[in-house]
C-alpha cells in the first residue's frame, strides 16, 4: 500500500546539479513527473493487467554526471553504497565470498550518457567490469527510450542510488557521505569479500596474497597539486626506509598514475599499512587483505578533515589515523569537518618520523 512506502522525497530527487543554497535544495524536489506512489487498483486504472519485465537485479542511478566520473565517488560511495544496500538481503556472506545474490543485471544511469561515467584513470571501467562480468548498461537517451514506448515495464527487483536524498538521511547528514544510510543496514561482517574476490581474480590474483612481511605503501602526490612540503616528503621516505631496513618489512613509494590498474591493485592487496595524502589513491584501501594490522594513514593539512576515507576505511574493517603535521587521531577522536582554502595546497607538513614510530606500534601489536 502507498502508505507504507517512505516520502518520496526520502526516495528520489529531480537528478538536477547538486548544491547547497536554498533554491538548489528546493530544485531537486521531486514532482510526479519524477515519481508517484500509488496503489494496486490505481496501477491497474493506469497500464491495465499487462507490462513488459525486466527481469534479474537492476541498479538505477539517478545523480547527476558531477560526481561519477570520479574514482573515489563512483566506487567508494556509489558502487560500495549499491553493493552494502543489496548484500544486506544475504546476512550468510562467507569470508571466502560466497553468497546466494544473484549478480545484478544491468545499471542505468537516467541522468547521463554513456561518455560521462569513466573516470580518467580508467579505474571506474575496471572495477564494475571485474565485479560483475555479465553487467549491460544504459544511459539517459535508453531511459528516454523506454518513457517515449509509452508501455508500462515491471522491473523485478530494483535499487535506486540518489545521491542528493542520501545525503538527507540522518547517518549521511552527519558526515555527509552519502553511502552512510547504507551502512547503517543489517549484514554479513564479510559483506564486501564478494567484490574484492571477483576483482583480485580479474587483476590476475587467483588467491589472496601472502608476503610473509609486513608491507608499508607510501602513495605519493608529489606530482600533484595537492602535497606534503618537499622536505617533509624527503624526510618521510627517508624514515619509511629505514624502518624497513631494521625490521626486514617491505617498503613502497609509488605513484598510482604510474601504475597499470592491475599493478595499483595488487599492491594494494599485499599492503599492511597505507599511507598517503589525501586523493583518489587512497581508495585503493579497497582492495587491502584483511588483517588486524591493515591501516590507512591519511595526511592533511592542520584543521582540514573531511570524512571520505575514514569512513570508507571503517566500513571494509581498515583501521584509520589522520595526521596534521605530527598530530594523529583515530575513531576515538576524529575532528570536525573542515575545508580550509589550503586543503588542496602544496604545502602540507608531515612528521615522517612520528609516521615510522607509528607504523612501528601498530606492527609489533
Amino acid at each position: 500500500m502507498p502508505e507504507t512506502i517512505p516520502p518520496r522525497k526520502l526516495l528520489t530527487s529531480t537528478g538536477v546539479k547538486i548544491g547547497y543554497y536554498p533554491e538548489q535544495i528546493a530544485a531537486r524536489r521531486p514532482t510526479d513527473r519524477q515519481m508517484r506512489i500509488i496503489s494496486v487498483a490505481e496501477a491497474r486504472e493506469l497500464f491495465g493487467t499487462g507490462a513488459s519485465l525486466v527481469d534479474g537485479v537492476a541498479w538505477i542511478v539517478n545523480d547527476p554526471p558531477q560526481y561519477i566520473q570520479h574514482y573515489y565517488h563512483f566506487t567508494a560511495e556509489l558502487f560500495l553504497g549499491f553493493w552494502r544496500t543489496y548484500s544486506s538481503l544475504d546476512p550468510s556472506i562467507s569470508e571466502s565470498g560466497d553468497t546466494i545474490l544473484p549478480a545484478p543485471r544491468r545499471m542505468w544511469f537516467v541522468r547521463l550518457d554513456a561518455s560521462r561515467w569513466r573516470d580518467p584513470p580508467r579505474l571506474n571501467q575496471w572495477i564494475l567490469r571485474s565485479s560483475f562480468p555479465s553487467v549491460t548498461m544504459e544511459f539517459s537517451n535508453d531511459w528516454d527510450d523506454r518513457a517515449q514506448l509509452g508501455k508500462p515495464f515491471l522491473l523485478d527487483r530494483a535499487l535506486l542510488s540518489d545521491r542528493a536524498v542520501s545525503l538527507e538521511g540522518p547517518h549521511a547528514k552527519e558526515v555527509q557521505i552519502p553511502m552512510a544510510e547504507a551502512c547503517s543496514l543489517p549484514g554479513s561482517p564479510h559483506w564486501w569479500s564478494p567484490i574484492v574476490r571477483n576483482v583480485m581474480k580479474f587483476s590476475g590474483l587467483s588467491k589472496l596474497p601472502d608476503t610473509g612481511r609486513p608491507v608499508i605503501t607510501y602513495i605519493s602526490r608529489q606530482a600533484s597539486e595537492r602535497r606534503l612540503l618537499d622536505e617533509d616528503h624527503e624526510l618521510l621516505v627517508e624514515a619509511l626506509y629505514a624502518l624497513g631496513e631494521e625490521y626486514g618489512y617491505e617498503v613502497n613509494v609509488v605513484s598510482m598514475e604510474k601504475l597499470s590498474r592491475e599493478e595499483q591493485i595488487r599492491l594494494a592487496a599485499r599492503t599492511t599499512i597505507m599511507v598517503g595524502v589525501h586523493g583518489n589513491g587512497l581508495t585503493s584501501l579497497l582492495w587491502m587483505q584483511p588483517s588486524k594490522h591493515r591501516t590507512l594513514m591519511e595526511f592533511n593539512y592542520p584543521g582540514g578533515f573531511m570524512y571520505f576515507y575514514p569512513y570508507t576505511a571503517y566500513s571494509v574493517g581498515v583501521n584509520y589515523y589522520g595526521w596534521w603535521g605530527n598530530v594523529s587521531f583515530t575513531h576515538e577522536n576524529l575532528p570536525p569537518r573542515w575545508y580550509p582554502k589550503e586543503f588542496h595546497g602544496s604545502k602540507i607538513p608531515i612528521d615522517g618520523i612520528a609516521v615510522a614510530k607509528t607504523c612501528l606500534e601498530i606492527l609489533q601489536t
